[in-house]
């Protein structure tokens, strides 16, 4: 550590407050409710720590942490105006507000409130021994509109349109209320791995910069068919807002966005597509309000009677552990779903749609647990966000006993969506030679055709590993039985009571 000179220790000394505001998947400088905080009552220190808990966890990707540091250079461009920037530290979190806490007093700690993944909820519970340990005051702001600790919903949509629309919490900054650079370079730093400065052209870029700027070529746009294109593969990557790794790692606020998009709702051309992106930001918090309130999801089934659920052997078919590697190394022999399979390991981003059917195809169609292709699932998304992830998965997967089992057709969803198969084609060129109608199922070309057009399945382009009417049947025949038995039954009003508006909710709420 670098030692501190007299007449620096004795103006951090004279100091009131040292204040940390601890930078998490809010990884912003406006709509900051913590930095606001701290920024009026202390010289304040923003602090990130890149943890080796969560670089090594199945859940991530390099493709996150490029993200994530993209985003704080985008926020040290900004503090560079007031000598200031983002103290990044390498390795446990607490380890680095014990190396600040050595070299400075911190007095107060600010944060978001995280609905992240068991360790990172595990972790939060040490920063608070530690804290309380240092008599430290850690004050954290709830995440959007989440309520934590909430055993039920109500009252909850009133909740959340009173945090939706209520004014910008936009902090001051000044060099005087920040720590400079000065004092900043005599803590420990790590150098971070090279390959997380390079930029994937393929990515969408970190930072609040870019988090506007595509947010604005959306409204400007890009989204008037939002709602015609949402579903569709191909067209769904201009149409769609693409604003979901900004709002996953904290570039933009769910109320910076929910405002902006509602200025253009009474623009010619624009209510339904701004209906239903506003409809699907409510869902955005629904969900990761399941997800605080049960966490438990992240290992087991929410409805817990699913617990219990096995899939049968199927005579022939492949072991679990070949089913599930071909279904990540886009194998399967389905050209949608490796298509999706490729683009999304590519791109790090598919719509909800294909979204659901890659889980769909492995749960029902291969008969592989939901989670055995959670984490593979997540460390592709650029966009995981652990609240919203596991209730869709588990969801898409039939193990809720409370929603609708949607077992998903490659096929059809094939000719539905990609009628012509430009999106397929894109991601598997082998099969842009054959003709459209049979882009869709190779295997139903005879020898000779194969011969005319110079393709061989099976070299070319895999047989299919399954045949989807066979395992279709088997899993809707497993789910809809499943969903009968009394415990599944049992558990699903337990689910229904605690994560859905109450009826004498719905109804106070219309009398108002």
């Amino acid at each position: 550590m670098v030692e501190k000179n007299a007449t620096e220790q004795t103006v951090l000394k004279n100091t009131e407050h040292l204040n940390v505001v601890w930078l998490k998947r809010d990884l912003r400088l406006s709509d900051h409710e913590p930095l606001a905080n701290a920024l009026k009552s202390g010289k304040t220190l923003l602090y990130y720590a890149f943890e080796p808990e969560l670089i090594a966890d199945a859940h991530y990707d390099e493709r996150h942490w490029r993200f994530v540091l993209q985003s704080i250079e985008d926020i040290n461009q900004q503090l560079l105006a007031f000598n200031a920037k983002v103290y990044v530290y390498f390795g446990d979190a607490i380890k680095g507000l014990i190396e600040i806490n050595e070299s400075f007093t911190i007095n107060h700690l600010f944060s978001h409130q995280e609905i992240g993944l068991l360790n990172t909820f595990n972790r939060d519970k040490l920063v608070k021994k530690w804290c309380e340990q240092k008599q430290i005051v850690w004050q954290e702001t709830p995440s959007g509109g989440v309520i934590r600790g909430k055993r039920n919903r109500d009252n909850w949509d009133e909740n959340w349109q009173k945090i939706m629309s209520a004014k910008l919490v936009q902090p001051t900054l000044t060099s005087e209320s920040l720590l400079t650079l000065k004092s900043i370079q005599m803590l420990k730093t790590t150098p971070f791995p090279e390959s997380w400065s390079i930029p994937n052209q393929l990515m969408l870029t970190g930072g609040e910069g870019w988090a506007k700027k595509i947010l604005f070529s959306f409204l400007s746009d890009r989204g008037k068919d939002y709602h015609f294109n949402i579903s569709k593969p191909l067209q769904s990557r201009k149409s769609c807002s693409r604003i979901s790794p900004y709002l996953a790692w904290g570039n933009i606020s769910l109320r910076q966005l929910y405002q902006q998009i509602l200025l253009k709702r009474s623009q010619k051309g624009w209510q339904k597509p701004i209906n239903a992106l506003a409809s699907r930001l409510h869902w955005h918090c629904h969900f990761i309000q399941k997800f605080e309130s049960e966490h438990q999801m992240q290992c087991r089934p929410v409805n817990n009677a699913y617990s219990q659920l096995t899939y049968p052997e199927v005579h022939c078919m492949l072991t679990i552990e070949v089913r599930l590697e071909r279904w990540k190394t886009a194998q399967t022999g389905y050209p949608l779903v490796d298509a999706c399979m490729l683009c999304l390991i590519k791109t790090g981003y598919l719509n909800f749609r294909m979204r659901a059917m890659l889980v769909s195809f492995l749960c029902h169609h291969l008969l592989v647990d939901w989670r055995l292709g959670a984490a593979y699932l997540a460390s592709l998304f650029l966009d995981f966000e652990p609240g919203i992830h596991y209730p869709q998965f588990q969801m898409q997967s039939g193990v809720t006993g409370t929603n609708v089992i949607r077992v998903y057709n490659p096929v059809k969803q094939s000719t539905d969506k990609d009628p012509d198969a430009e999106f397929i084609c894109q991601w598997l060129p082998q099969l842009a030679e054959l003709p459209k109608e049979i882009v869709h199922s190779p295997w139903l070309l005879s020898p000779m055709e194969q011969q005319f057009y110079q393709f061989e399945l099976g070299k070319d382009y895999p047989h299919p590993m399954i045949d989807i009417e066979i395992t279709g049947k088997i899993a809707r025949d497993l789910l809809w039985g499943f969903r009968k038995r009394a415990d599944s039954k049992s558990e699903g009003r337990r689910i229904v009571a605690k994560h859905v508006r109450t009826a004498s909710s719905a109804k106070k709420k219309k009398n108002r």
